[in-house]
């Protein structure tokens, strides 16, 4: 799945939980968890979908989180693993259950196939539409520091994507990605725009 899939159903389904538990969550974070698997693309040596697209190993890392902050440590959970139980498993192979074995998992449904694409559409129309409705929206544009963690996905994953030529992205999806990147961007500059008044 593409950076615009993963953080549309990072958003759904970490808002889903936190709804279902009654927690608030902070967006940008959810944000950031939904695309956490994919620094193994910026890690030399590591499979990308190897052992960061391990269930098992994002699920004893968070222990401790979980430890300390109960359930609202879930929605950031489910954002996370959605990347390797749904969005990943049903494009390509991943290494779902790493160390226990090295053998990979998944649909394998092509990631430049029709079908892939409409899912990805109709998760990001759904998920900004979400966005806009719950004001999620209005809260990336408005002066926090955590908007600042907007630049890892903006610069991990987004902008490579969708600048690289040729590109890898489908060029059906480049919109999209484009929407993210600008909205990510402006909550970053918001910040830092905070900053150096203050200075």
């Amino acid at each position: 799945m593409y950076a615009v899939g993963h953080l549309a159903l990072g958003y759904l389904t970490g808002k889903t939980a936190s709804k279902i538990l009654n927690v608030n969550i902070n967006i940008p974070l959810l944000f950031l968890m939904s695309v956490l698997p994919d620094i193994d693309l910026l890690i030399p040596g590591l499979y990308h979908r190897g052992p960061m697209h391990s269930a098992i190993l994002f699920s004893l890392l968070f222990l401790p989180i979980f430890m300390l902050y109960k359930k609202r440590a879930i929605p950031y959970f489910v954002a996370l693993t959605q990347h390797i139980l749904i969005g990943d498993f049903l494009t390509g192979w991943t290494q779902l259950i790493w160390p226990i074995t090295t053998n990979w998992y998944g649909l394998g449904i092509e990631i430049m196939s029709l079908t892939n694409i409409l899912i990805e559409w109709t998760l990001f129309i759904i998920s900004t539409a979400i966005l806009f409705k719950t004001k999620d929206a209005w809260l990336l544009l408005r002066q926090h520091p955590s908007n600042m963690i907007l630049t890892i996905p903006v610069l991990t994953v987004l902008l490579p994507a969708s600048i690289r030529f040729p590109s890898y992205v489908s060029p059906v999806l480049i919109i999209p990605h484009l929407i993210y990147i600008t909205l990510f961007t402006f909550s970053i500059l918001i910040d830092l725009k905070a900053i150096f008044t203050k200075t």
